[in-house]
């Protein structure tokens, strides 16, 4: 329906009268122009919450912004949907610069991670009312409700009141709510953060069935990386106001842009050693204590067109990719944790947790109080840099 275009969007929270008190926005000199305090980024004009934001949606793509709470994602989404004012920069709906368009005006439709919806309208109710609103003809009102009670599987319910629901079927409600609209833009702000995991598993396959049946846009917020890993043709990883990474889920999980990527995508997340990147007759070597592993050729040449020259670095490689070996990094099993067909390993190495993922076959408790040797393949190592957090290969 839309493409959705955000140049250079910030958003700064002013400074309250009377908050600066304790000195908190105070510079420390005359020449400084910013500084942290925690997470937070402080600037004259207060607190930076969301900053250099540029994305280029496509017509009918959806797009996941997933990240830590507070780093954020919901502001900028609210931002797309008129409920925050844009600090700075552009933001284009279908080709029209909206900055400055009231939220009503924007043609899009939001569902709420609360539902929202009137407690004293039945479900028929609460879903047409945008429609009377904008005085829709009966007829056409009925049509719109009907079919989007259709698709979402609560024609059943469209005479109950929400109390009358589940958590599930409620935020079904708040979803036909919005479609009725056939809004530009439909915008999601975590709206299964409320649903227990079963739920909020049948509903993730809900929406993508509902992505395949209707023509719009989605900008979809959550804190959940399976939620973006499953949902997202891109993904944003967003970390204090700023954007980390912008790639398909796969990409995102195959070649992480940075550190932080690395450890928040990915279930159990990502292990982390110190290690060396040496380079042997013209090939790269990563090596930390009790192995030495030849990087896959696609790495190397990716490594040798930057020039990357032989470092201290961080070396990451998920629980799936070790194997217990006779000789490797060394560490030993604290715990055992079984999860059906795999059983996590959870290890101390070098003083740091780390955790592996094995087959359940035999007795797995056995490694349980037992030292054991960590290998992995080249192909699965993730080099990043001890100065920069940035992986080397990009």
């Amino acid at each position: 329906m839309a493409e959705v275009i955000l140049k250079n969007i910030k958003k700064v929270y002013p400074v309250q009268d009377g908050s600066n008190k304790k000195g908190l926005f105070k510079k420390k000199n005359p020449d400084e122009k910013q500084h942290r305090t925690g997470h937070l980024q402080i600037t004259d004009e207060g607190v930076v919450a969301v900053q250099e934001f540029n994305l280029h949606i496509k017509d009918k793509e959806f797009i996941v912004l997933v990240g830590p709470s507070g780093c954020g994602k919901s502001t900028t989404l609210r931002m797309v949907a008129g409920l925050e004012e844009i600090s700075g920069g552009e933001l284009y709906i279908d080709g029209n610069l909206v900055n400055a368009v009231e939220p009503k005006d924007r043609d899009i439709a939001m569902v709420f991670q609360s539902y929202a919806l009137y407690p004293h309208m039945t479900v028929r109710e609460n879903m047409a009312y945008s429609l009377k609103i904008k005085k829709f003809p009966k007829e056409e009102i009925d049509r719109k409700v009907n079919e989007a009670a259709e698709i979402l599987d609560i024609t059943q319910y469209l005479d109950r009141k929400p109390k009358a629901l589940s958590g599930g079927q409620r935020q079904r409600v708040a979803i036909g709510r919005a479609i009725v609209r056939d809004p530009k833009v439909l915008l999601m702000d975590e709206p299964l953060s409320n649903l227990d995991a079963k739920l909020r598993n049948q509903m993730r396959a809900e929406i993508i069935k509902l992505r395949k049946r209707i023509n719009t846009t989605f900008i979809y917020v959550t804190h959940d990386q399976t939620e973006a890993m499953t949902l997202g043709d891109r993904i944003v990883v967003m970390k204090d106001g700023f954007i980390q990474q912008i790639a398909t889920p796969q990409e995102v999980f195959d070649h992480p842009s940075n550190l932080f990527v690395a450890g928040f995508i990915g279930t159990p997340q990502m292990n982390f050693f110190d290690a060396d990147l040496a380079l042997k007759d013209g090939k790269y070597f990563v090596e930390t204590p009790g192995i030495s592993v030849e990087l896959a050729p696609e790495k190397q040449e990716r490594l040798k067109a930057l020039d990357v020259k032989p470092q201290p670095v961080t070396l990451g490689v998920r629980p799936e990719h070790l194997v217990i070996s006779d000789q490797g990094i060394a560490g030993r099993v604290d715990v055992s944790e079984l999860m059906g067909s795999s059983c996590h390993l959870h290890m101390t190495i070098n003083g740091k947790d780390a955790i592996v993922i094995v087959p359940t076959e035999g007795d797995v408790q056995k490694y349980v109080g037992q030292d054991i040797h960590l290998s992995f393949n080249g192909a699965h190592a993730h080099i990043f840099s001890k100065e920069t957090e940035k992986n080397l290969e990009y």
